[in-house]
């Protein structure tokens, strides 16, 4: 065998073990629900800017991948991949129906909790309203590849598969994504 080449029918997936048990016991769920939730609340607060809406989005999410978890199979794309797919289209959804009713995006100037240091929480939030800034520049799917690939930390082939688009397609987005941000920035600095 050579090195790194995985024997057949081995998996890329190591939430694949916790997917198979939660398949048979659905209270087995809960492990793959702790893991991302945190990370799929924050991709769907980066696309809508709202707390209550992102809110909505990832329980949405989770309640989709559950009722669908006994149809998902190890076929190239993972879990993670599979679940921010949900997460994507439950946003995409969010936003369409978002035109029918007006709302307010939370206020980008407030630092973090427990903030104790008045100049750094000024600074961190002054630095995160313009990166925010910045990516509403984008395009949505530019701005959806940092997201998933900085933000949550998922691989290009993943993103690929959310997006259904291929992995150098993804690369080449990426790449776009943080030239055209890198200039935004640099204008705005």
């Amino acid at each position: 065998m050579i090195p790194n080449e995985r024997p057949a029918g081995a998996s890329r997936d190591p939430d694949l073990v916790d997917v198979r048990a939660a398949q048979r016991d659905r209270s087995a769920f809960g492990v793959l629900y702790r893991r991302y939730l945190d990370r799929v609340y924050r991709y769907a607060f980066t696309l809508l800017g709202d707390h209550h809406d992102a809110e909505d989005v990832t329980e949405r999410t989770f309640l989709s991948a559950l009722a669908a978890l006994e149809g998902f199979r190890d076929r190239g794309a993972t879990f993670r991949s599979w679940l921010f797919r949900i997460a994507h289209n439950e946003a995409a959804n969010a936003l369409r129906s978002r035109a029918t009713r007006a709302t307010k995006p939370m206020p980008p100037e407030l630092g973090a909790p427990g903030e104790t240091d008045p100049a750094a929480s000024a600074t961190r939030a002054d630095e995160a309203r313009r990166l925010r800034a910045a990516l509403a520049t984008l395009p949505d799917d530019r701005r959806i590849v940092l997201v998933l690939r900085f933000g949550d930390g998922l691989s290009a082939r993943e993103i690929g598969a959310i997006l259904g688009r291929s992995e150098g397609a993804v690369r080449v987005l990426q790449h776009r994504a943080l030239r055209a941000l890198a200039d935004t920035l640099a204008r705005s600095g």
